[in-house]
C-alpha cells in the first residue's frame, strides 16, 4: 500500500483554511501534519472551527513542520507572496496558493505557478509543482464561458452573479454584520471586480482574438454559501447544438455537469460540483452556473488540484453531499 501524502496548511484560521482542514482530515490518501496560525498557536483546531470537535486532536502551530509533500497557502491576498519570500519552503514541497497572488502568471523565486482551473488546464496541473487556485467568481463565470471560447464563438458578455457572505472572508466588516446582510441584496465592484483579469486571461487562452468586454456585476446575497451566475451572450446556434458543445467540452471533468433542467444553488452547496444550465431566447444565450464558493470556488478545487498534481484519483476526498433541504 502506497504511503499517504504528508500535507500542511498555512493560514488555517479562516473560512478557506477551515474547509481545507475538513477535506484533508477526511481524505483517504492524506495525512494532515500541521496547520499553521501564529495567532492561534497551541489552540485546538476546534476552538476556531467548531465543526471539527471530535474529528482531530491537532492544535495550531506557529512552525512549518518539515517534510510536507504539499502545502496549502490559505492566506489573504498579498500575504502568500510575502510568506514565500520570508519562509523559503522545501523545494520538494508542492504549493497550492488560494490567494490571488499568482493567478496572472506571477512567480516567487524559482517557483512558477500554473493556473489551477482543471476544466482549462488539467494536463498542465498534472505536471505542475505550484498551483494558483482560481477565484470563486472567476471559477463560476469561466466555466460558463470556456466552451464558447474553445469554439471561437464567444462575444461580448453580460454577467450577473450573487455570492454568500462567506465570500467576504471571516474578518468582520460592515457589510457582513447579520443585521445588515439579512433580507438584503446589494451590488459591489460593478464592472471592476478583481476576478475579471483572470477570466479574460483564460478566455484568451482558448480564443486568442477575443477582445470584447466581459461586463460583470457581482451582488452580495443574504445567505452564507454559494455563487449563482447568469451570463448572457449572443449566439446563432440552436440550444441543442450549444448543449452538445458544452457536454463535449466537459465530458472528461467529473465535477462539472450540464443540466437540461433549471438548476438551484442548494444542489451544489457543500459539494465540489459546478452545475450549468443553458437557456435561449432569439439570438441570446443565457448560461447559468452554480458552485459552492468555499469548495469548488476555493478549498474543494484546491484539493482537486492536489489530486491531479500527485497522481491521485481526481475525485478522492471530494464525494460530498449537498445540503438539499
Amino acid at each position: 500500500m502506497a504511503s499517504k501524502l504528508k500535507v500542511g496548511i498555512v493560514g488555517g484560521a479562516g473560512y478557506t483554511g477551515g474547509e481545507t482542514i475538513r477535506l484533508l482530515l477526511n481524505h483517504p490518501d492524506v495525512t494532515l501534519t500541521f496547520v499553521h496560525s501564529r495567532s492561534n498557536a497551541g489552540n485546538p483546531l476546534h476552538e476556531v472551527h467548531p465543526d471539527l470537535l471530535g474529528d482531530t486532536d491537532l492544535t495550531f502551530s506557529d512552525q512549518i513542520v518539515p517534510g510536507a509533500d504539499v502545502i496549502f497557502l490559505c492566506l489573504g491576498h498579498g500575504e502568500s507572496k510575502k510568506f514565500l519570500q520570508e519562509n523559503p519552503l522545501d523545494v520538494k514541497a508542492k504549493v497550492i496558493d488560494l490567494s490571488q497572488d499568482f493567478r496572472l502568471g506571477e512567480t516567487s523565486g524559482a517557483r512558477s505557478f500554473v493556473y489551477g482551473l482543471p476544466e482549462l488546464n488539467k494536463s498542465a496541473i498534472q505536471k505542475a509543482d505550484n498551483i494558483a487556485n482560481p477565484g470563486c467568481f472567476a471559477t463560476a463565470v469561466q466555466v460558463g464561458l470556456l466552451p464558447l471560447a474553445k469554439a471561437g464563438l464567444l462575444k461580448e458578455v453580460y454577467a450577473t452573479g450573487i455570492t454568500g457572505s462567506t465570500g467576504a472572508g471571516q474578518k468582520l466588516q460592515d457589510t457582513t454584520h447579520f443585521t445588515w446582510r439579512a433580507n438584503n441584496i446589494s451590488a459591489y465592484k460593478t464592472l471592476t471586480h478583481q476576478h475579471l483579469r483572470e477570466i479574460g486571461r483564460s478566455v484568451q487562452q482558448l480564443q486568442p482574438g477575443f477582445g470584447a468586454p466581459i461586463n460583470f456585476v457581482p451582488w452580495r446575497g443574504d445567505f452564507t454559501r454559494g455563487i449563482f451566475v447568469s451570463s448572457i451572450i449572443a449566439a446563432d446556434r440552436s440550444l441543442e447544438e450549444l448543449r452538445a458543445l458544452y457536454r463535449e467540452f466537459y465530458a472528461g471533468h467529473p465535477f462539472t455537469i450540464v443540466s437540461d433542467e433549471t438548476i438551484d444553488l442548494k444542489q451544489v452547496v457543500n459539494t465540489n460540483k459546478c452545475l450549468l444550465s443553458l437557456e435561449k431566447e432569439g439570438d441570446k444565450l443565457v448560461v447559468h452556473t452554480a458552485i459552492d464558493n468555499l469548495l469548488k470556488g476555493a478549498s474543494g478545487q484546491a484539493v482537486q488540484n492536489m489530486n491531479l498534481m500527485c497522481g491521485l484519483k481526481e475525485t478522492a476526498g471530494l464525494k460530498l453531499k449537498s445540503i438539499v433541504f
